[in-house]
């Protein structure tokens, strides 16, 4: 499919457009890089280089993207007659261009400062355990987010308006009803798990594992997968993340020594990232066109591999012998057992991506609650340890023992990425529809799985969702790709299936 990115019969504007809009795109994957390395490689001195380094790049990039010429070159392209990816192109840059025209160029620099300033702040708060020592910084980010929400809209709700950052075309509402019924839902499934008289163990617990073996264990799932290690690279951090574009798209993760589930979880999920990153289209690099569909479809296809393949019994006909081959003592340990293991339910998850896949969502609505409140200023940053652990005890029946295993477990709120949590839930219930599209659309999935054939759900995927990048919105690439509107329908039918099956429901 062309990508209506040869520019030579496009009006005069949409050339100037792409040009300028090119040069941002370059600067906002340089600062990306800039981030992955402080959070992989950077020494811990380096903060107070890196902090104007990228305050500097979004004055910039914020500079670029509102241009008066920018807003002149809008106004030539309102009703000209374009080409459907053209088009698109420029309905993503004026919606880009109207967020950040209303957004002063200092607030955004303050934003990127403090961001940067606060990562440090939120790793030692966290290896302290001390939610005070990341409190103030945790309040200054709070101010400034409202602050950027009041710019762009002062009349609506902040909150809605910063969740449009991460999801734009999916409104809200969207996002409290897929919660709404995750807890109507998932609770009842949750309690009858807990009720059942199955017992699942994990065959990896009562030893340790050495990190040199988890990660050589993750590169050979990354082969199995088919990771383009010409495009990538496999690192270690703190909190597991992915960084990057169609031409060079990295992955982190990290080691437990006693759960290499954890490992393998966090490994394929940041695959799942990267690999629609690299299945963009190359020839649109620093344009809409080859950019990732926000935020609610970036998850889903990072939880489709981590939970429709990852966490399927086909995958560890697979898996089984990579792991016994890495890890000594597993021998007599069938796939079965260990797919079991890696699917069981447990009550003691107290850290959101230890979770099982079940209570994995009843963490994104603590969060999704806390983070709305704060915005709102419904809830004062002093009291958040207190209400976080309150509603753990609520939804999920545990109470953390200190903050590292509570409210400072996430590096989101480092970053002021308010809004962000809701799209990890609607990603899981894209993930969902997709594999059930796909399933109906390609033959024996299972089987293609178990054998190691896992390019047709590469094609499949790269056919429906990556080549198009930015060309449609949320809602219109779900029905093109699905058949259907965005709906929780087969997420709930899938979990009932799958724990119905393993803890006979």
């Amino acid at each position: 499919m062309a990508t209506d990115v040869d520019v030579e019969s496009a009006p005069p504007a949409y050339r100037e457009l792409l040009d300028q809009y090119r040069r941002a795109s370059v600067i906002g994957s340089t600062q990306e890089l800039l981030s992955w390395d402080q959070q992989t490689m950077m020494p811990p001195g380096g903060t107070g280089a890196r902090s104007p380094q990228q305050s500097t790049l979004s004055g910039l990039t914020h500079e670029l993207i509102t241009d008066e010429s920018v807003a002149s070159w809008l106004d030539d392209l309102d009703g000209a007659d374009l080409r459907e990816g053209q088009a698109a192109t420029v309905r993503e840059i004026r919606r880009q261009h109207e967020r950040a025209t209303a957004i002063p160029r200092e607030l955004v620099e303050a934003l990127s400062r403090k961001g940067t300033e606060a990562f440090s702040v939120w790793e030692q708060a966290r290896a302290d355990a001390d939610f005070s020592q990341f409190a103030p910084t945790l309040e200054e980010l709070v101010e400034l987010r409202r602050e950027y929400a009041a710019a762009i809209d002062p009349d609506r709700d902040p909150y809605a308006v910063l969740f449009e950052d991460y999801e734009p075309y999916l409104p809200l509402e969207t996002a409290d009803r897929v919660l709404t019924r995750f807890r109507e839902a998932l609770v009842p499934l949750v309690d009858a798990v807990a009720d059942s008289d199955v017992t699942i163990e994990s065959p990896f617990a009562g030893r340790t594992y050495a990190d040199a073996d988890q990660e050589a264990l993750s590169r050979a799932v990354l082969d199995v997968l088919d990771y383009d290690w010409d495009r990538g690279r496999l690192d270690v951090s703190t909190h597991p993340f992915t960084a990057g574009n169609q031409f060079d798209c990295r992955i982190t993760t990290r080691f437990m020594a006693d759960d290499p589930y954890d490992n393998l979880e966090s490994t394929i999920h940041e695959f799942g990232h990267a690999t629609y990153n690299l299945g963009l289209p190359l020839d649109a690099f620093g344009t809409p066109l080859g950019e990732s569909r926000d935020l609610t479809v970036h998850e889903s296809q990072s939880r489709f591999w981590e939970n429709h393949v990852g966490r399927t019994r086909a995958f560890w006909d697979v898996l089984a012998p990579l792991v016994r081959d890495r890890f000594g003592g597993l021998d007599d340990v069938s796939p079965e057992t260990f797919y079991r293991g890696m699917n069981e339910v447990y009550a003691d998850n107290f850290i959101r991506t230890y979770a099982d896949e079940l209570t994995y969502h009843l963490h994104i609505v603590v969060r999704y609650e806390i983070e709305r409140d704060l915005v709102s200023g419904d809830l004062d940053v002093a009291d958040v340890p207190q209400v976080w652990n309150d509603k753990m005890e609520d939804y999920l029946g545990i109470r953390p023992e200190n903050d590292a295993q509570g409210c400072l477990q996430d590096v989101h709120w480092s970053h002021a990425n308010f809004g962000y949590f809701p799209t990890y839930s609607l990603g899981s219930v894209l993930a969902a529809q997709f594999d059930h599209a796909l399933r109906t659309d390609v033959d024996d999935v299972d089987a293609k799985i178990r054998a190691g054939d896992v390019g047709p759900l590469h094609d499949w995927l790269g056919e429906h969702v990556h080549r198009y990048g930015c060309r449609y919105t949320t809602p219109d690439l779900v029905e093109r790709a699905t058949g259907e509107a965005y709906t929780a329908d087969h997420f709930v039918d899938y979990v009932t299936e799958k724990y119905g099956a393993l803890y006979d429901l």
